[in-house]
């Protein structure tokens, strides 16, 4: 579906205007003398691989991050928005890769302190209600943000933003974490809002949706603008050329040669934590050497608790239904299944994937023990080394190992932490969203590393709502819907519509006798 043209004539003044903008960190330029120019009711793409200098250009426009240079004009008037209230006050609303929630409160309290305090905690919590309804975007306002998955805080944030009823909306990275039918339903919102007057930036690396979606394309890289094109007339290819000067690469997917069964998960069975977790009832599956499970799933059906338990995070597994070579680990904590093979890439890089103050060295002590020796001594030297193998072999944009991991762009920090396990030769590794909101050549170059750590003879589960990503790297799928495991369906038998009704909890009695 070709998106129509916005709304708004030409003759009326520009939404936003952007010109000679720069902004200078200390290792690098991010923005050298960006233009933008976005009208009335258009959706406008932003596209350029990580660190291109994306996210920095939205936070100037949204007030968070200040421009060392350059001009905004807002409504064809010059403005300088000072932080993310003013922006707000404009008309301006944003929603982040990384999200803005405290986890402590509940999602309509998160939404109410972004608000005007005029309107009740009450209100705000019936309006959730209704703007989530409309589009599709259902959330429960009295949960806890502590509760809610990566795909249910997206959500969130989404319909905060909605509530402020923008003249201009930017989302970065929206689609993510989202299944394939809500993201459908998001254009639908989208397109309603573009047919009303409302602009939208769109950062995505999903080229497929800025084609389908978006009216025009401003192309980055290198923090300087390096094309403007009408992405309806443009491939993915020749848009990926845009972006990274090349074709991301073919994978090269053979067909496995799956060995002997490394983890074997049976009878799993573990009660939710809290009112708004999720029960596990009696999982069953296995994963051998040398193949590529993925589970697919709509965001909150049990995939935290899951990975939970298969991690250690969780030890509450009864006994005998976790094993690893045959090994009972369902007590086992994290640090000793990771002595045992089993290495985890958990879905939420800031906070759990890596610790934001750290640098990139210090994170490696996360999960790589190799540089401490048996007394416990740490060598800075190997440990900095390490960190140098991960950034060069994994292609990470940093300012070196010493670099903090909050000042890296989201996709590089995925690169670094999908790195630092895959580098490790695991025997076993379990991924949670691979490569969520990484652009398409780092995503290739993630799901080729996958790929091959599978043809080293690794066995591999990922946890993904990339429907396409999965069917790419897997070669068979299980479903998680309501806490609960679908049989396995090798990928050659496996479709969409088939997967779709699935991640509904609707697979049937002959199908798990198959």
């Amino acid at each position: 579906m070709k998106p129509d043209h916005p709304p708004a004539a030409d003759a009326a003044p520009l939404r936003l205007e952007l010109s000679g903008i720069s902004k200078q960190y200390p290792a690098v330029r991010a923005n050298d003398g960006v233009a933008l120019r976005v009208k009335p009711g258009e959706i406008h793409a932003v596209l350029g691989e990580n660190g291109a200098g994306k996210s920095t250009m939205m936070k100037i426009i949204y007030g968070a991050v200040q421009p060392d240079a350059g001009e905004i004009r807002w409504n064809g008037r010059a403005v300088a928005v000072k932080s993310p209230a003013e922006a707000r006050t404009l008309g301006i609303s944003m929603v982040y890769q990384h999200f803005s929630l405290f986890d402590t409160l509940t999602a309509a309290e998160n939404v109410w302190l972004g608000l005007d305090k005029a309107m009740a905690l009450a209100e705000v919590t019936r309006r959730i209600t209704e703007v989530a309804h409309t589009y599709g975007l259902d959330i429960d306002p009295l949960r806890p943000v502590h509760t809610l998955s990566v795909g249910e805080r997206q959500r969130v944030e989404i319909v905060r933003a909605l509530l402020t009823d923008p003249q201009l909306l930017i989302l970065d990275e929206p689609t993510s974490v989202l299944t394939p039918q809500a993201v459908a339903k998001l254009f639908v919102t989208l397109r309603q809002l573009s047919e009303r007057g409302t602009s939208i930036l769109y950062i995505s690396h999903k080229l497929d949706e800025i084609r389908a979606l978006c009216h025009h394309c401003t192309v980055l890289r290198g923090g300087k603008v390096t094309g403007e094109v009408d992405p309806t007339l443009e491939s993915n290819a020749s848009l990926s050329r845009l972006m990274i000067g090349a074709e991301p690469p073919q994978l090269q997917h053979k067909t496995s040669k799956a060995g002997a069964t490394v983890l074997q998960v049976q009878g799993l069975s573990v009660p939710k934590l809290d009112a708004f977790g999720m029960s596990l009832a009696d999982i069953g599956f296995e994963v051998r050497a040398g193949e590529i499970v993925g589970v697919a799933g709509v965001s909150g059906n049990g995939q935290q608790e899951l990975m939970a338990c298969l991690s250690g995070e969780d030890t509450r597994a009864p006994a005998g239904s976790i094993r690893l070579f045959g090994k009972d680990i369902a007590r086992h904590s994290p640090r000793r299944r990771r002595h045992e093979g089993l290495h985890f890439v958990p879905e939420e890089r800031l906070g759990r994937g890596a610790v934001p103050t750290l640098s990139l060295a210090q994170n490696t002590l996360l999960t790589r023990t190799e540089t401490v020796s048996g007394a416990g001594w740490i060598s800075s030297e190997r440990v900095r080394r390490l960190a140098e193998h991960v950034i060069e072999r994994f292609q990470v944009k940093a300012g070196g190992a010493g670099a903090a991991a909050k000042s890296l762009s989201g996709g590089n920090l995925q690169k670094f932490i999908v790195g630092r396990e895959i580098d490790a030769d695991p025997k076993l590794l379990i991924v949670s969203q691979p490569t969520w909101g990484v652009d398409v050549g780092a995503a290739a170059l993630i799901r080729g590393e996958l790929l091959a750590l599978r043809d080293a003879g690794c066995a591999l589960l990922v946890v993904s709502e990339e429907l396409d990503e999965l069917f790419e790297i897997s070669d068979r799928l299980v479903v998680i819907a309501q806490g609960r495991v679908s049989p396995s369906v090798p990928i050659a038998e496996a479709t969409i519509e088939r997967i779709g009704e699935w991640m509904s909890g609707l697979w049937s009695a002959e199908a798990a006798h198959a």
